[in-house]
């Protein structure tokens, strides 16, 4: 059988398996689905780290966005899969997803270099997260984008996280001086904190690795030989 065919299974059980633990949360131990949905949007970008690993080429990534953006769609018109759809408020985050994840796999393919899929992939996994978190447990400085509220703490936490994030995969990646790396992370975390910040109705799960991806590519253009 083919090793593609065989990883796709796999990842497919995992992810199908993140879900049912999420399921369990909210229905069995009454999570609320606000933390649900967090648990499966830091898992599910987790594992999406191995696809680089375990798939060697962008119609695997296809099949498997391809297949859970059905899912998920298909979730929220039949209304199954309430650990992740039943949050008040109206967002298509989860739809925008798997579409996020293909874009960057497609730009990992074309530049051959594996921060294009990381970088992008983490910054929405963990620090988008985390500004929703921090917001919550100290709402300073709130403001409202249409009819989405956000809250200057939120933001500093995304931008923290950024930046952090950005100095370890570089560091792991790129010998470069520490002015350099400090440059490439704030050029990676400032658009993309206020990408994040101006982002309504979860459309921030694609315009955050879009703002990411755009940045990479300045950086490689100008900062980066």
């Amino acid at each position: 059988m083919n090793d593609n065919l065989i990883n796709a299974i796999i990842l497919s059980g995992a992810f199908l398996a993140l879900f049912a633990i999420g399921e369990l949360m909210y229905h069995k131990f009454i999570v609320k689905a606000e933390l649900t949905r967090k648990w499966s949007h830091i898992g599910t970008g987790l594992l999406t780290m191995l696809f680089p690993v375990m798939l060697t080429n962008h119609w695997w990534v296809l099949l498997l966005c391809s297949s859970f953006l059905i899912l998920l769609t298909t979730s929220m018109k039949l209304g199954f899969l309430k650990s992740i759809n039943a949050v008040d408020r109206e967002t298509l985050g989860s739809l925008l997803y798997p579409v996020a994840v293909y874009f960057c796999f497609i730009i990992y393919e074309w530049k051959d270099d594996l921060a294009y899929f990381y970088l992008p992939i983490l910054t929405l996994a963990l620090c988008d997260p985390l500004a929703a978190l921090v917001g919550k447990r100290w709402p300073m400085g709130k403001f409202h984008i249409g009819r989405n509220h956000k809250t200057l703490a939120g933001c500093f936490a995304f931008l923290i996280g950024s930046i952090l994030l950005t100095l370890v995969i570089y560091s792991k990646t790129i010998q470069t001086e520490t002015f350099n790396a400090f440059s490439i992370a704030l050029v990676v975390a400032i658009p993309a904190t206020i990408t994040e910040a101006l982002s309504t109705k979860g459309y921030d799960n694609l315009t955050i690795p879009l703002s990411v991806t755009a940045s990479l590519l300045i950086i490689h253009q100008i900062l980066i030989p």
